[in-house]
């Protein structure tokens, strides 16, 4: 078998498909995107053209070390990203091609359900409690929320209250029914990240998400020692290179590495035996789409030290396409108490609605973040 072709759509609100056609009709899908940088992403995969056609898709760990490896300058979020989804497409390619769920190729399960979570609240998080109502009766047990919206180096303790007001209020509604994660976005700054990791311990959270940026993970250790809550990050990490310190260091709890950022199922699949190598769990990030989500799964399925899932039906970001548009069977993703099962289809278990994503990408747009600033101008981490 040999690749003959690869093809990339840009669809809503904020992805890109990539599909990887063979000379034996056998065609495999991949997400290679960074959030906001779709462009850039699409042109990474058009340089790896090259290295691609006419190769044997089924060389995946070969293919994957020559696209990371053969370039002097390596890594990033763009061209980790491009490698990542290429690496989904021939998981998917290699699953078909034998007949079964990638996940039979990587040990086989270990579990036959999964839980996930929802997201509540947006970008500037109101109406929470209602909102965790909502996934509760939509049989949720578990949903994120971001917990604030700018904050300064040192910032009001104003703000630091009414991100435990939010959160006690969703106690208040639902008690220790619903597992609870506030993400901090990076949008916190050491100084305050402390201080509001130890205000929200008494909400006994399931976790807070990147308290600080990971450029600045060695302020994990203070904020540490500030709170009994499990810490969370690794979404904005790349390589088991990147995690490697993180493991080390000793101050995280639960990495959340990006299938669709950090070099794929191949690597993810690496850095979460790292993390189980040091007694830590992983909940892989995963706000994208369809195609990402799948390949999650499929990791999740048969690694042992994940918990728990990330995925965007509904989430604030999804405006002009969501999850389950661009599918030819929108069931696959049906949730039951919390939990999806196993998938027993081949390959990633998800079948794109090829007419369906090729009319959406002639009208996407592109996505790109707010620009937020503090009260004195200066630039704020959205």
């Amino acid at each position: 078998m040999k690749i003959t072709n690869l093809t990339l759509y840009k669809v809503p609100p904020r992805w890109l498909f990539l599909k990887i056609d063979t000379d034996e009709g056998i065609s495999g899908w991949g997400e290679p995107v960074i959030e906001g940088r779709a462009d850039t992403v699409r042109t990474a995969v058009e340089e790896f053209r090259q290295n691609l056609i006419g190769r044997d898709p089924g060389r995946i760990e070969d293919l994957w070390q020559e696209m990371y490896r053969t370039g002097f300058y390596r890594g990033g979020p763009e061209v980790m990203s491009a490698i990542a989804g290429i690496d989904q497409a021939l998981w998917d390619i290699k699953g078909k091609a034998l007949g079964v769920p990638v996940y039979e190729l990587l040990g086989g399960a270990c579990r036959d359900t999964l839980k996930v979570y929802r997201w509540i609240g947006g970008d500037r998080p109101s109406d929470v409690a209602q909102a965790a109502r909502e996934a509760a009766a939509q049989g949720y047990s578990a949903i994120k929320m971001n917990a604030t919206e700018e904050m300064h180096y040192i910032d009001s303790y104003g703000k630091i209250d009414a991100v435990c007001k939010r959160v006690a209020a969703i106690r208040d509604a639902l008690g220790m029914k619903m597992d609870i994660a506030v993400d901090f976005h990076g949008r916190v700054h050491k100084t305050m990240a402390k201080v509001l990791a130890r205000a929200l311990d008494e909400y006994h959270l399931m976790f807070i998400e990147e308290p600080v940026l990971p450029q600045n993970n060695e302020a994990l250790r203070e904020i540490a020692r500030a709170t009994t809550t499990p810490i969370a990050t690794g979404e904005r990490m790349f390589s088991r290179w990147e995690f490697k310190n993180l493991l080390q260091d000793g101050y995280v709890d639960i990495i959340q590495p990006d299938l669709s950022h950090a070099g794929g199922i191949s690597e993810c699949k690496k850095i979460a035996a790292m993390a189980e190598a040091y007694d830590v769990a992983v909940a892989p990030h995963c706000p994208l789409g369809p195609i990402a989500l799948g390949a999650c799964i499929q990791l999740d399925i048969c690694t042992p030290n994940v918990f728990i899932q990330e995925q965007s039906l509904g989430i604030h970001y999804n405006k002009g396409g969501d999850l389950l548009d661009y599918l030819k069977d929108p069931s696959i993703y049906i949730y039951k108490d919390g939990c999806i099962e196993a998938k027993t289809g081949p390959g990633l278990g998800v079948e794109i609605n090829e007419e369906f994503v090729q009319k959406a990408a002639e009208n996407a747009s592109t996505w790109k973040n707010p620009v937020w600033r503090n009260f004195d101008g200066t630039i704020a981490e959205w």
